[in-house]
């Protein structure tokens, strides 16, 4: 099975954590971290995630800013939006967008939703 690698974009640790228990649930062998958009940029250049998960509002910006920045760096990933902020992503993103609360179902199903598109 081929290795997969997931960033994920969120300023709440726990909430980062609970996504990332998530995305290894689904096979991702390796996640990263960020919670902002120069940190995410940073991340996703050492190494290209295969999908990106972003909040809305992360630290220093949003997660839309961040996902348009690595993706004018490294072209189309698949993106899922994991926010409690969802009317604020309408017409700014490409995606799927999924509101918070977390429901575990819900989210995998937007992750091969996300990833069948690309």
């Amino acid at each position: 099975m081929r290795s997969r690698h997931a960033l994920i974009i969120e300023d709440e640790i726990l909430i980062a954590l609970e996504i990332e228990e998530l995305l290894k649930e689904q096979g991702f062998t390796s996640i990263a971290i960020a919670d902002s958009p120069l940190e995410a940029l940073d991340s996703a250049l050492k190494r290209k995630p295969d999908l990106i998960t972003a909040d809305y509002r992360i630290v220093d910006g949003t997660g839309v800013e961040a996902v348009k920045m690595i993706m004018a760096h490294l072209g189309p990933i698949p993106v899922v939006y994991v926010t409690g902020h969802a009317k604020a992503l309408d017409g700014q993103q490409e995606g799927v967008v999924v509101q918070k609360p977390i429901r575990p179902n819900i989210l995998a199903g937007a992750w091969q939703h996300a990833l069948q598109a690309a």
